[in-house]
């Protein structure tokens, strides 16, 4: 099995590594919200979030949001508006909820009861590299069945820990060649 790759770029490759490119595309799969935070609608809307239920508000507490019910009821009034490191904190207890909601689902969908889910590999792009120095690097398909630790990883916001579990759980799979897909310009989900 080879190693991973220490000098990235050193001749011009450009990519992103495959656990960023699925964090990316799990949580297009999640479905943030799209309006920004400095907007008042979007405020209002992860507001609206963290705060709808009791289970919800102490779930904003555990992700780091710690005001006061008082400062959250004038901030839903308008009546003051949150300070940007409050608006950083709003941010990252929605994110946090949400990722931690929405986790299961994706799990589900993507596991599909043992069937797994196909996953594209689009290779890195070398149109800045020397073309003594290029290699013949291809489009692939794997069908990924375990998700669990990947759904895990990426729940927790743990960037460690997802990609130790997709380069051990998913690119492995791919054979002698995995190392070859370490570094990727898109994965892409049948989901």
């Amino acid at each position: 099995m080879p190693e991973r790759n220490i000098d990235f770029g050193k001749y011009g490759a450009r990519g992103i590594k495959g656990h960023e490119a699925v964090a990316r595309q799990l949580d297009a799969l999640a479905n943030f919200i799209a309006t920004p935070i400095t907007q008042r609608r979007g405020l209002l809307a992860r507001l609206h979030y963290l705060t709808r239920t009791d289970h919800a508000r102490q779930a904003a507490r555990d992700a780091g949001l710690t005001v006061t019910d008082r400062t959250l009821k004038a901030w839903l009034d308008g009546k003051r508006k949150p300070s940007k490191k409050n608006l950083q904190n709003i941010e990252t207890a929605y994110r946090t909820v949400r990722r931690h909601n929405v986790a299961r689902y994706l799990l589900a969908r993507l596991n599909r009861d043992g069937r797994g889910t196909r996953v594209e590999f689009h290779p890195l792009n070398q149109s800045q590299v020397p073309r003594p120095r290029q290699r013949p690097i291809q489009y692939r398909t794997l069908n990924v069945r375990q998700w669990n630790r990947i759904i895990e990883a990426w729940a927790a916001n743990n960037d460690a820990a997802l990609d130790d579990a997709w380069i051990n759980d998913a690119t492995v799979d791919l054979g002698s060649e995995w190392g070859e897909y370490e570094y990727v310009t898109n994965i892409g989900f049948a989901a």
